[in-house]
């Protein structure tokens, strides 16, 4: 049986823009390129992202954002340096408490409104004491 892998496909209004930034946040050029599509197929996370071309796209609706969990700091740091040397906008946090964990993160947006983290969790649950009945959890809005 071959290894899992997550399938995400976005709309995206610029495919040349939307590859370029791709190209930057995954680190490898993508294994299909049309007028219209676009394919990355990415080992590790096990992903398979493909880029439809499309003549709008709504940013936000119900998806909050993406993100890919690593496992060190060493390596947000790596996507640090990505992201920097591609020339992208982006945001650090170091030693942040965000959903009830302590993390260091870095984010880029993509060309399209779709926001990403590349986060290693250090300490997994900052509030144990605070678990709630499930229908009864009070919104933390950090990673919105």
């Amino acid at each position: 049986m071959a290894p899992l892998k997550t399938h995400v496909a976005l709309n995206v209004t610029d495919l040349e823009k939307s590859v370029i930034f791709y190209r930057a946040m995954f680190g490898v050029e993508p294994v299909k390129y049309k007028d219209d599509y676009a394919k990355f197929d990415i080992s590790s996370p096990a992903l398979n992202l493909t880029l439809n071309l499309a003549p709008s796209v709504q940013t936000g609706g119900a998806l909050s954002h993406l993100g890919i969990q690593v496992e060190t700091t060493e390596e947000v740091r790596s996507a640090i340096q990505r992201f920097t040397e591609a020339g992208l906008a982006l945001f650090t946090e170091d030693d942040t408490d965000c959903c009830y964990a302590l993390q260091d993160k870095v984010w880029v947006t993509d060309p399209d409104g779709n926001c990403w983290e590349v986060f290693v969790v250090k300490v997994g649950d900052t509030a144990p004491e605070q678990n709630v009945v499930v229908g009864e959890a009070v919104n933390k809005s950090c990673c919105a």
